[in-house]
């Protein structure tokens, strides 16, 4: 299931994006949204996967938006201004909506975004990432991964039973990892939320594993996550 979300200061054109997504089994749009500052508020609490944006928006321009954040889920710009088209393509966009738009064409970019987060191994329950380990690619199980450690210009992959040390930095790997349970607490360290035992409140305890919360951290990362447990199903 593709998770978005949609952002357009106009009431009618969220309208059409919800009706054209309706038929679509594969497409969960979780909030639309009028105001530019509380999607980028959500955006940053929240695992989204692609991001329906409109360009000209009297808070923000969309453009400047989408460059500003720090994870970057998959984008397809819908807009009435042709003119933007060459800067939408600039920002790597997936595809480019020109107002007003058929189902048809809503549809195929939906298509586009499924059939590139299916390659990339997001959806469904097999998320993987591939890496460079010495000479070889290795494939990683996501949901397997307990947490990752930096170590220069590697990061070490730990899981159950195993370690993988890949050529790859840290920030690297949040910007090519689109799923928000994975969260950097330290400047060496990134956890998956998933396999947290205890919090304190400079440290995290992961497996057995005390972690440290870097100083710089704290107060976005306790915020992260008492927001992932308030909206964790009981």
């Amino acid at each position: 299931m593709i998770k978005a979300i949609a952002i357009d200061d106009e009431p009618l054109a969220l309208e059409v994006i919800k009706h054209h997504a309706k038929d679509i089994s594969y497409l969960h749009i979780q909030q639309y949204f009028t105001n530019a500052f509380e999607a980028i508020k959500y955006l940053q609490y929240h695992d989204i996967n692609l991001l329906f944006l409109d360009i000209h928006m009297p808070d923000i321009n969309g453009i400047d938006l989408f460059k500003n954040l720090k994870h970057k889920p998959l984008l397809i710009f819908t807009t009435a201004y042709s003119e933007y088209a060459l800067s939408g393509f600039e920002l790597d966009a997936l595809d480019y909506l020109l107002k007003p738009y058929s189902k048809a064409r809503f549809l195929k970019a939906c298509q586009k975004a499924k059939e590139l987060l299916e390659l990339k191994g997001v959806l469904g329950n097999d998320a993987h990432l591939y890496v460079k380990d010495g000479y070889q690619l290795v494939k990683i199980n996501l949901n397997e991964v307990y947490y990752l450690e930096a170590d220069g210009n590697y990061i070490r992959f730990q899981m159950p039973d195993k370690q993988i040390l890949a050529r790859l930095t840290i920030k690297e790997f949040l910007e090519s990892c689109p799923d928000q349970r994975f969260i950097q607490i330290h400047r060496s360290y990134v956890i998956n939320s998933n396999f947290i035992q205890k919090i304190g409140k400079t440290s995290i305890l992961i497996q057995q594993e005390d972690l440290p919360i870097g100083v710089s951290f704290q107060k976005v990362i306790l915020e992260k996550l008492a927001l992932l447990i308030n909206s964790s199903p009981i």
